[in-house]
């Protein structure tokens, strides 16, 4: 494998000369199909209407919306004018929304009319309520001084945004010589991608990744799982993460494939499209395919056309793999790694034993130098001896958006990026991930990272003192545990405080487990010993009766 020299777009163009009937997107549930040369066509009236309403090289879109047709437009139509395409959890509530908003200093909004329980456009309605009273292309926010408009994905008319449906009309009446001179402006090296990772501090960081990671760390994915252009894979991990818009993405435009797509996670709606569609390849984390397997009308779809996959986003138990296997017909492979890294760091391969594939997170991703370093003196730890993971390569970010000094304290001066991980290399070539520097909890895939969960509940005035901490759980690997101390002459109840995260920060983030203490494990020195939170967290819980493991 040789490193790839492509932009998005560029890529996109190439697949749509040579094989410009092959299909690329393909939403079974809609019957909606898209060829390389229809969907280029596509992305080249959005790109030119982007550039009709001011979106320039360098000009942060920002992307609120599951897996719909149209993110994947929007993506490469930012990518072929050199735009950066910010993408926002779904799960986001206002606040979050807001913060990244300003931080990210976007400049065009997409979103879809809401998510669950949320509604985006009355949220969008309330941060910009300009909106409302002034017309479209005239935008000027007092909250929001960057952005200048908002696009609505979907067809209703909704006052001061733009819909996408009027934007690919008016692109395509408009001449392709801006869009040509756009793409000559766009490099391989260019940031195409910002997404928003938490912090330790309590506040998310604007990780920004360029064509050539994304592209690079894409194609190397698919190669471990041998992906050819006659490969189908079923995409329902979200496109807002790494793991849909590298892993699943960028293998398959890497390789010329087909993406099929389920807009949201339902184990329904993924059995029913590799049966139709005769997915070979489909990708989740561990609960997905649990969901899958349990179904009770798994055994109505013929699943024999799957050969491989990715299971990731937490640690894969053996008995789940070894399911998959047997009863999908599915050879997955786990990947290692983290946003900033692009994400792959290191993978398995099909050609790995089940035992490899389910107990190490394999070997390194060509072209990247993976090494485990003693954390207190940077030096290469021996074979078999715990130190942090970290790597070096062209999968590094570039940084983080405005804020170097963040950037610096993950990134060392010899060019090794820091997971925070704790890991080691086994005799077999193969790493194995042991434990966190960080306090970082991954439930169901998703990184939660304590800080910001404790900064939030410091605003209850009856809080005097709080500290989150992960709570095994067979579901989804962990779950947020928050022990509080109250204010003296206080009173706060387990219910008082879940109501006051509904609708203010994203579901997943709400604590399960709410405990109220009196004091916290500390050390001699009188620091909180997170990881004796934990093993009070399951105490407390074996008091009250309640089993989670």
């Amino acid at each position: 494998m040789e490193l790839l020299n492509y932009t998005m777009g560029q890529l996109l163009e190439k697949w749509a000369t040579e094989t410009p009937l092959h299909d690329f997107l393909v939403y079974p549930d809609r019957g909606l199909r898209l060829t390389y040369a229809e969907f280029n066509e596509r992305v080249d009236n959005m790109a030119k209407a982007f550039l009709s309403i001011g979106v320039t090289k360098g000009s942060k879109v920002g992307m609120w919306a599951k897996n719909v047709p149209d993110w994947l437009t929007v993506l490469f139509a930012a990518a072929k004018i050199g735009a950066v395409l910010v993408t926002v959890n779904t799960n986001y509530k206002s606040a979050e929304v807001e913060y990244i908003m300003k931080n990210a200093d976007i400049h065009t909004m997409c979103l879809v009319n809401g998510y669950r329980d949320s509604d985006y456009v009355e949220m969008m309605y309330q941060l910009v309520p300009e909106l409302k009273t002034q017309p479209r292309g005239k935008l000027r926010s007092e909250r929001f001084p960057e952005l200048r408009n908002v696009v609505y994905i979907g067809q209703e008319k909704l006052r001061g945004m733009y819909t996408s449906a009027e934007l690919l009309l008016m692109g395509s009446y408009l001449d392709d010589q801006a869009l040509r001179a756009a793409e000559a402006q766009t490099d391989p090296f260019d940031e195409v991608n910002m997404q928003y990772t938490s912090g330790t501090t309590g506040f998310p960081k604007g990780v920004m990744l360029s064509h050539h990671n994304i592209l690079n760390n894409g194609m190397a994915t698919g190669e471990f799982m041998a992906y050819t252009a006659a490969d189908k894979l079923l995409t329902c991990v979200p496109l807002f993460h790494c793991f849909g818009c590298v892993l699943a993405l960028c293998a398959v435009i890497t390789h010329g494939s087909t993406m099929v797509m389920v807009e949201d996670f339902d184990p329904l709606k993924v059995l029913a499209s590799v049966h139709k569609e005769r997915c070979t390849i489909l990708y989740g984390v561990p609960t997905m395919f649990i969901a899958e397997l349990n179904h009770p009308m798994f055994d109505m779809f013929d699943l024999t056309s799957l050969r491989t996959g990715i299971m990731a986003g937490a640690v894969c138990p053996i008995d789940t793999m070894n399911q998959v296997m047997e009863k999908m017909h599915c050879n997955v492979i786990s990947v290692y790694g983290l946003t900033e890294s692009s994400p792959g760091m290191t993978a398995t391969r099909v050609t790995d034993s089940t035992e490899v594939r389910a107990t190490t997170v394999g070997r390194p991703y060509p072209f990247v130098d993976v090494k485990v370093l003693d954390p207190e003196t940077n030096e290469e730890c021996p074979v078999g001896v715990q130190g942090e993971m970290c790597c070096k390569g062209y999968n590094i970010m570039k940084g983080y958006y405005k804020n170097p000094e963040a950037t610096a304290e993950i990134i060392d001066s010899n060019g090794y990026l820091h997971s925070g991980d704790l890991g080691m290399l086994g005799e077999d070539g193969n790493y194995r991930i042991t434990g966190r520097i960080k306090e970082m909890i991954i439930r169901g895939g998703e990184n939660i990272y304590p800080r910001e969960i404790e900064n939030f509940l410091f605003k209850m005035p009856q809080i005097q003192g709080v500290e989150v901490a992960g709570i095994p759980s067979p579901k989804y690997g962990e779950e947020v545990g928050a022990f509080i101390r109250v204010q003296d002459g206080q009173t706060l109840t387990e219910e008082e405080v879940k109501t006051f995260c509904r609708g203010n920060i994203a579901r997943y983030k709400i604590p399960k487990y709410i405990f109220f203490v009196k004091e916290f494990p500390m050390t001699a020195s009188g620091k909180i010993q997170k990881y004796r939170l934990k093993e009070l967290g399951l105490q407390l819980l074996k008091e009250a009766g309640v089993e989670v493991i």
